[in-house]
């Protein structure tokens, strides 16, 4: 019977620090925004587009969560800041497609403010082995897509 409570007592608490993590992460972007002036959206969308580029704005609001006229907002601010750009899709059939790049002129002063962040994230898994990062890093892609098809879910109901 202890097996069952430790564990349950063991999910609990994970459970809990996901949410703690969930807080001090959205602090932490805010604050990162408000050094690169990017809003929360506005620094979602340039992660996304850096991990998912070249995207078309569609695919983006999707991936986002975003309705398409938030996304040209979002896109719109993004380009006047230097971040990323607007390139005709020369495959598409519509000749009005484009698609969505990120610029890396500014990855400096992006790399400078999450520096901080970066060390301490490098303190952490000096602390785990080989094997327990690779045990670790599974767990957040689960996490992660739990969280995607929690958000698809109620997105769609």
């Amino acid at each position: 019977m202890s097996d069952v409570g430790d564990r349950r007592r063991a999910a609990v608490a994970v459970k809990e620090s996901l949410r703690v993590l969930n807080t001090q992460l959205a602090l932490l972007n805010r604050q990162f925004g408000s050094k690169l002036e990017l809003k929360d959206a506005d620094w979602n969308c340039l992660d996304l587009i850096s991990r998912h580029g070249p995207i078309g704005p569609g695919a983006l609001a999707k991936l986002a969560g975003l309705h398409p006229a938030t996304m040209t907002g979002v896109l719109d601010r993004l380009q006047r800041a230097g971040w990323i750009t607007r390139e005709r899709d020369p495959a598409a059939t519509d000749r009005r497609a484009v698609t969505v790049r990120a610029l890396h002129d500014r990855n400096p002063e992006l790399f400078r403010v999450l520096s901080g962040m970066n060390s301490r994230m490098d303190d952490v898994c000096d602390q785990y082995s080989a094997e327990q990062l690779v045990l670790i890093a599974d767990f957040l892609r689960r996490t992660a897509a739990a969280g995607q098809e929690s958000a698809d879910e109620l997105t769609q109901g």
